[in-house]
């Protein structure tokens, strides 16, 4: 029992008179201090963990509903009731066969039923009694037939009196090694002059355990009883004096840091000496060490030390130990104060992108300024950098490389796929293997605060019913906010401002709009043919001979024979295919060397085909536009630019126009657009009105299985129309794209380098592009425009005399 509950005892409160009214919270009941007998049956209430002695005061909580009636008819009746201990282990516990013999008869002085349900009472202990009988009715109440036992008496015996001097002294004694002496209860000790009282108050402010006070209660014999509460004195005098001993040396040998782990100190030293298990306290000694070490900010360290005490009162094998451990564990390991020192040298940076990219000048320029400024200005809040290309031109990698430049650690989060908002935010730890979200993961794997981030493939998030992915990042990509960023998991927040964070995405458009404009866009056009060979030459075919264990002196690719993969084998922005042919060659010498062979030295186009196949690539330009109604139009796709064919026929009608090939509803309006513009200039254009009021136009964009859509096909559509309808064929080596309008003007587009590098594969000599983006010639390479015949035009009439043959 606690030493509060031991004041209440010894100090016994003044009684009610008889007849006087008791006020509880929700409950009123009188209370009559007068009892006419001692009956031989009582009612009887079976107790877990409290034990009573006769002449205390202690409060009974009641939890079992047979209890609750017993106690309610036995105030109402004026009748004493009998306290019993159960074993709280046994299937039987509120039955006879799980219930003590020896027991207390008890006063209720007070009952009172509390706004929250509970029924509690105040009990005067009367007298110790044995049970005879028990008497069990139908709705589970106990009653028994009972043996009164009265305090034996111990006036003049010596011994008596001596082992009552001891007891009190040895009681006085504990009181003063307490933390909180207690004066009025020292004063009460020494008041008392009945061995049986002083017996039973001394173990009632012992703190014993229920079996222990069961013992002491069975115990009706004067000197045997206070020689068994005098062992259990002894026991409790010495483990004080022992916790004062260790409070002693602990005080002397600590430090500013111990200090704050003194107490788990004395715990540990407590249940060393009392031979306990301290795996549990050894195992929260060595978080809060780590946890010390991590230099936690101050709301982390307040959760922290609430989770660490929670282990510290939980069994090893309880279900939640391992979480709770497992939490504190990823809070030790977090890097909540660490940071990679920078070391930014604009020279050496510069060095380091070119040595790991060819080309894209403009990207590794915006990097660079990126740096200089970080560099000048550490503090200041950096814009979040999205690198948008097609596949495979090397987004990824010049996320490693800034990384490599900035002397930092680099993390990737690959955000494909990804529909579910926790997998950003983490779970809560309220679900069974909950875990942190992939920002504080790949935090913890850099072991930094100020890593690289790359978010990979922003542009495929999903959503789902478990919520919007998207709308997680903005918090994350939001230098104003992301000082405070908030993991479920961590349930405190993190700082993520000092991460450098880089998306990647092929397109633009699947990407939110609030999201977008969180970052700085930079687009990574694709490579042209001689950019892909000088990248080829100075690392894939090393890479790939590499990872083939071939040397170059072995096998070798020839210039020419990179020219004919580039052209015959691929068509793609990016490098990845062509990295696989030359994966292929390499892997072909590494059989025949594996078999005995010499290698095959160096591979020339006429050797292409035994080792990777035919030509995958046709060139059909000059055969689609052999007749007339066909035109070569640009697109962009987001594996880079292509070359789209349009072709026009036309048979006996009444006007009908036929669209198919997979287009969305923007590319079909403009097919309607077109055709309205040719009916509306038929007469500039040379065309009889008649046929076009007996013809039905047939549009068709090959590829049908592909979907197409955007305005930019317009003038090629009008150039079929008008190739068609006056029976010109278009100059096979003519290529276009733009956006018309009704009145006949060109309208700008966008993907004017990728569009150009198609024309420029698909051995178009000319092109012709809206005179509005002359603007974008700076983003088109050099040799691309030495090699093209760029035209540009803000009227689709200059698109006609451009095109087409004359007849």
């Amino acid at each position: 029992m606690s030493e509060q509950d031991t004041n209440a005892r010894v100090d016994e409160p003044a009684r009610p008179e008889p007849g006087e009214t008791i006020e509880g919270p929700s409950t009123t009941l009188v209370y009559n201090r007068q009892q006419a007998s001692r009956p031989e049956t009582i009612r009887v209430l079976p107790m877990t963990e409290t034990v009573m002695f006769p002449e205390l005061v202690m409060p009974v909580v009641l939890n079992r509903q047979a209890n609750i009636n017993a106690a309610q008819k036995a105030m109402h009746a004026d009748e004493p009731v009998g306290l019993l201990l159960g074993d709280a282990q046994s299937p039987e516990m509120n039955s006879p066969n799980g219930l003590h013999r020896f027991g207390t008869v008890v006063n209720i002085l007070r009952y009172v039923t509390g706004n929250d349900g509970a029924h509690h009472l105040v009990c005067q202990g009367v007298s110790r009694f044995k049970v005879r009988e028990f008497i069990e009715d139908e709705t589970g109440a106990l009653s028994a037939k009972i043996i009164w036992i009265d305090e034996p008496a111990a006036e003049g015996d010596k011994q008596i009196d001596a082992r009552m001097s001891n007891l009190r002294t040895r009681a006085l004694e504990a009181i003063e090694l307490m933390d909180q002496p207690s004066r009025e209860l020292a004063n009460a000790i020494r008041a008392i002059d009945s061995a049986a009282l002083l017996a039973d108050a001394t173990a009632g402010y012992l703190g014993l355990k229920a079996k222990e006070k069961q013992q002491i209660l069975e115990t009706v014999a004067l000197d045997a009883r206070l020689e068994l509460v005098q062992s259990f004195m002894d026991y409790r005098l010495e483990v004080m004096r022992l916790s004062q001993d260790i409070n002693k040396q602990t005080q002397d040998r600590m430090s500013e840091h111990q200090r704050k782990a003194m107490l788990r100190e004395q715990m540990r030293s407590i249940q060393r000496e009392l031979g306990e298990d301290d795996s549990v306290a050894e195992e929260a000694e060595r978080l809060r060490e780590a946890l010390d070490k991590a230099n936690l900010p101050e709301d982390a360290a307040e959760q922290t030390t609430r989770e660490l005490k929670r282990l510290e009162r939980m069994s090893e094998s309880s279900a939640e130990y391992s979480m709770v451990r497992t939490y504190l564990e990823l809070m030790a390991e977090l890097p909540w104060a660490e940071l990679s020192t920078d070391a930014i040298d604009i020279k050496e940076s510069r060095a380091i992108l070119d040595a790991d990219h060819y080309g894209l000048d403009k990207i590794k320029r915006r990097i660079l300024e990126h740096l200089a400024v970080h560099k000048l200005n550490p503090e200041g809040k950096a814009p979040i950098l999205c690198f948008v290309g097609p596949p495979g031109v090397g987004k990824t990698s010049l996320g490693r490389s800034i990384a490599r430049a900035m002397n930092r650690e680099f993390v990737r989060a690959a955000l494909g796929g990804v529909h579910d908002e926790s997998e950003i935010r983490g779970h809560r730890r309220t679900y069974v293997g909950a875990m942190p979200g992939s920002i504080i993961s790949q935090i913890k794997k850099a072991g930094t605060r100020n890593p690289v981030f790359m978010l990979d493939e922003m542009d495929k998030l999903g959503a789902s019913a478990h919520g919007d992915p998207a709308s997680a990042l903005l918090e994350v990509l939001d230098p104003s906010q992301n000082d405070t960023f908030n993991d479920h998991y961590l349930g405190t927040p993190f700082d993520l401002s000092k991460v450098m964070f880089i998306a990647t995405a092929n397109v633009l458009d699947t990407i939110p709009g609030p999201l977008r404009d969180r970052m700085e866009v930079i687009e990574v056009p694709g490579y042209t043919r001689e950019e892909k060979k000088q990248i080829a030459k100075r690392y894939l075919v090393d890479r790939q001979l590499e990872q083939s264990g071939v040397t170059r002196e072995q096998v070798d690719i020839s210039d020419a024979a990179l020219d004919t993969i580039i052209a015959g084998y691929t068509r793609e922005a990016g490098l990845r295919n062509f990295e696989r042919q030359i994966g292929a060659i390499a892997r072909h010498a590494a059989v025949k060397i594996a078999e005995g062979e010499p290698g095959p030295g160096l591979i020339e186009p006429d050797d292409l085909k035994a080792i990777i196949g035919a030509k995958r690539v046709d060139d059909e330009v000059a055969l689609r536009t052999s007749v007339a109604g066909v035109v070569t139009g640009l697109a962009w796709t987001p594996a880079g630019g292509d070359i789209l064919f349009v072709e026009v026929s036309r048979s006996p009608g009444n006007g009908k126009l036929t669209i198919t090939g997979q287009l969305g509803d923007v590319m079909r309006e403009s097919a309607q657009a077109a055709l309205s513009l040719v009916k509306a200039r038929a007469e500039t254009l040379g065309i009889e009105q008649e046929r076009l009021d007996k013809s039905d136009i047939h549009i068709h964009v090959p590829a049908g299985a592909i979907k197409k859509d955007g305005p930019s096909a317009g003038v090629a559509l009008y150039t079929a129309l008008v190739s068609l309808l006056t029976d010109r064929k278009v100059k096979n080596d003519v290529a276009m794209t733009g956006e018309i309008s009704l009145r006949g003007q060109v309208l700008p587009i966008g993907g004017v380098k990728e569009k150009t590098l198609a024309a420029h594969q698909a051995g178009i000599k000319t092109v012709l592009l809206p005179e509005r983006n002359a603007r974008d010639e700076d983003d088109i390479p050099d040799n691309i425009r030495e090699a093209l015949d760029i035209r540009y035009i803000g009227e689709v009439s200059q698109a006609i005399e451009l095109a087409l043959e004359t007849n």
